[in-house]
Formats: structure tokens, C-alpha cells, sequence
């Protein structure tokens, strides 16, 4: 995995790339801009690992952060996404120590507003539009969470492959997504051969075109079809993040 991320020189009014960012009030962007740098963080890079204190929280404005638990072993999976609507970093406003329980990684390259997590923790406690976004955002996530949960007991490699491309091309602008089928095994937590199989099928369907780790949709109605339940479920929560930016409109 890679390590740092690259910093631009300056933060302009680029706040609105993010669904949390953009409910905030005038105000309340004016006491965080300051503290903010957009940064760029590669592929790969763990954005934060179980067990480490958080000194920096990311509103991501392009590009995923997948939220993954890795056992012993090295068996792993993925429990959540975040894309822009969100932030990554939410054990900061939960109370109790301020560290990760999981490990953060970028999937594929994200560009991220970057804020000190006591800067964050203090517009938080002052309760305005800021508190009461975040806490509609970590509702939605911990729903994300369990229902990811329940799909990997109950539901098909296939479908659990269809609501994985769906949540993730929900967040980005393009119907690109790059991932090797080494990688969305580990984030399906399921064997390789059973990744193939489902997305072997998903290309004979018309779904998708995969190549060299590249997938490209090309059939979303299709692939929510091909779905479980659980990705409507989780899509349908997220529909409530009123302040969602304008670029996460695939859930209006």
C-alpha cells in the first residue's frame, strides 16, 4: 500500500464536492475553511488503520474510501463505502477514545478536503447545521454497515458484486471503475473464482465490460435488477442526507 498524500497549495470554495461540507451554514464554513487542505491520496494508501488515534478526518471529494476489517489470518472485507457524501473519521464525533476500529484504504485515487479532528470535534459541539449533518451522515453509515453485514450471510456472490458496483458507482462521476478481481474479492470477502464467476456472468448479461481491472457499467438498470434488496435498502437511507452535494445524483 502506498503512504502520504499529496497536498495542493490551497483550499478554495470547492466545499460544495461534498455532501457534509455542503450543509454547512456561511458561518460555519468560514471558522473550518481555514483549517482545511485538499489533498490527493493514491491508490492503496490507508487512510487510517484500528487502534491509531485520529489527528486528521477527510471529507472525500472524488474517488471512494472503502471501510474494511481484516482478521489474523489475512481474510478480509469491506463494511462500508465513502464516498462524497460523506467523511471518514466519524469515531471523532462518537465520543469515548478517538481511534479507528477498522482500516481505511483509497479505492482507486481520492482527492479529499483534509481537517484537523479537533478542529472538527470543536464546529461539532457548537451544534448547527455541521453536528446535524454529520449525525444524519453516521446514521447512514452504521445502516450501510449492518446491512452489509446481513447480504454477505444471505445473498449470492453475484448479487453482493451487483450492490457493490451500484454503491460505488453512486459515488463517483463515471462509469469507470477501476478494480482488479483480486480486489473485489477482498472487499466481498469471498474466494477469487467466486468474483470470476459472478462477473463473468454479469459481462455474458450486457451488465458490465470488465478488462485488465477495469470495469465499466454499462447496464445499470440491469445491475439493479440483478441486486438484492440490500442495495435499495442502503440507497434509500442515503436518499435522506439532505445536504448531500449535487454530484451524489444517483440517489435523487
Amino acid at each position: 500500500m502506498r503512504s502520504a498524500p499529496t497536498i495542493f497549495p490551497s483550499v478554495k470554495r470547492v466545499y460544495a464536492g461534498n455532501g457534509v461540507l455542503a450543509a454547512c451554514t456561511s458561518d460555519e464554513w468560514d471558522r473550518i475553511r481555514p483549517r482545511l487542505e485538499l489533498v490527493e491520496i493514491a491508490a492503496g494508501s490507508i487512510v487510517h488503520e484500528p487502534g491509531v488515534p485520529l489527528t486528521k478526518i477527510y471529507f472525500p471529494l472524488t474517488g471512494l474510501i472503502s471501510q474494511m476489517n481484516i482478521m489474523e489470518d489475512g481474510a478480509c472485507g469491506e463494511t462500508a463505502v465513502v464516498g462524497n457524501e460523506g467523511v471518514e473519521g466519524v469515531a471523532w464525533f462518537m465520543g469515548g477514545e478517538p481511534r479507528s476500529s477498522w482500516w481505511s484504504v483509497a479505492q482507486g485515487s481520492v482527492t479529499a478536503l483534509r481537517l484537523p479532528a479537533r478542529a472538527a470535534k470543536e464546529e461539532f459541539l457548537r451544534g448547527g447545521a455541521f453536528q446535524r449533518q454529520v449525525l444524519k451522515y453516521i446514521r447512514a453509515l452504521m445502516m450501510q454497515m449492518g446491512q452489509v453485514v446481513v447480504c454477505n450471510r444471505h445473498h449470492t456472490v453475484k448479487q453482493r458484486l451487483c450492490r457493490w458496483l451500484l454503491l460505488s458507482h453512486d459515488r463517483i462521476a463515471s462509469d469507470q471503475l477501476a478494480m482488479t478481481q483480486e480486489g473485489m474479492a477482498n472487499m466481498l470477502g469471498v474466494r477469487r473464482e467466486g468474483v470470476t464467476c459472478a462477473a463473468r456472468a454479469l459481462q455474458e448479461a450486457g451488465l458490465i465490460r470488465y478488462t485488465r481491472g477495469h470495469i465499466t457499467v454499462l447496464d445499470r438498470e440491469g445491475l439493479e435488477e440483478s441486486a438484492c434488496e440490500c442495495y435499495h435498502v442502503i440507497s434509500q437511507e442515503y436518499r435522506g442526507l439532505s445536504g448531500s452535494c449535487k454530484s451524489f445524483g444517483k440517489y435523487s
